[in-house]
């Protein structure tokens, strides 16, 4: 395990990444020993300094849920971060590239919880029960580090490669749907670009937000009523340019939009 002064200096380079634009060394490679635990503890680090900035968490995010995305990256377990106020954008944004370093964009499911749910032992019909209403969303996935080419430390460290997203103003009711069958369709600039089901996502997209409890559970951490959940991508990860028009339907829930203006810092 990593000792403390060295995990805070860790967060504090992710820290200094993201404020500044300009990457840092992977955690794979300069604590090559690491686990993730120690890469959690980075997380933290990182999102404390984002909280102290003014900064506020509004919920979290569930990483690596599907087979394209693991296989891109190479990793192949899920993980978590975290998401705040300044990551969040409603239906029809427009994001500035300039703001990101190496971004990508997956099309997900969103969950708006009503109640707290705390593990472990949660199951898939207190997941329904405790949700609000679903919505379609876009999560833009950027990396502090010099490239994409990461481990598993990296990405957790990294608060699960976490850019921002933008939130569909749909609304669905989980109870209405199911959701492992809820067909997404993917469009870039009119075309279609890529499809999926919830069934990519640990199975469905209900299964990927128990596991988050039920992994928060053990570590005395639960989920709050009025949290948005990001579930995992549906589809492989999309390179995106300055003019991209984004849409994002999923059969049932309704449909989410964006575009993009600009140019990375990377």
């Amino acid at each position: 395990m990593l000792d403390q002064s060295r995990t805070d200096a860790l967060g504090d380079a992710l820290y200094d990444a993201l404020t500044s634009g300009k990457p840092t060394p992977k955690i794979s490679a300069l604590e090559p020993d690491s686990d993730i635990e120690d890469a959690y503890r980075i997380q933290l680090r990182m999102l404390q300094r984002r909280l102290d900035a003014g900064d506020a968490v509004i919920g979290k995010k569930i990483g690596l849920t599907s087979r394209a995305i693991q296989d891109a990256l190479g990793v192949y377990q899920p993980d978590f971060g975290q998401v705040t106020q300044a990551m969040l954008f409603q239906d029809g944004a427009t994001i500035d590239l300039g703001t990101l370093m190496q971004p990508r964009l997956e099309g997900e499911l969103a969950f708006r919880l009503k109640s707290d749910l705390m593990g472990p032992g949660v199951t898939v019909t207190d997941v329904i029960r405790a949700t609000d209403y679903v919505t379609p969303c876009f999560e833009i996935v950027d990396t502090r580090f010099d490239d994409w080419q990461i481990k598993i430390q990296d990405t957790v460290a990294d608060n699960a490669s976490c850019g921002v997203f933008v939130l569909g103003s749909a609304q669905a009711d989980p109870r209405d749907l199911d959701l492992s069958l809820a067909g997404m369709v993917l469009e870039k600039n009119g075309e279609v670009i890529a499809t999926g089901a919830g069934a990519a996502v640990q199975g469905s997209p209900v299964m990927a937000v128990a596991w988050l409890a039920n992994t928060l559970g053990k570590l005395g951490i639960g989920l709050k009523a009025g949290e948005i959940i990001l579930s995992g991508a549906q589809a492989p990860l999309m390179t995106v340019a300055d003019g991209d028009h984004f849409t994002c339907e999923i059969a049932g829930v309704g449909k989410c939009e964006m575009r993009f203006k600009g140019k990375a810092q990377v």
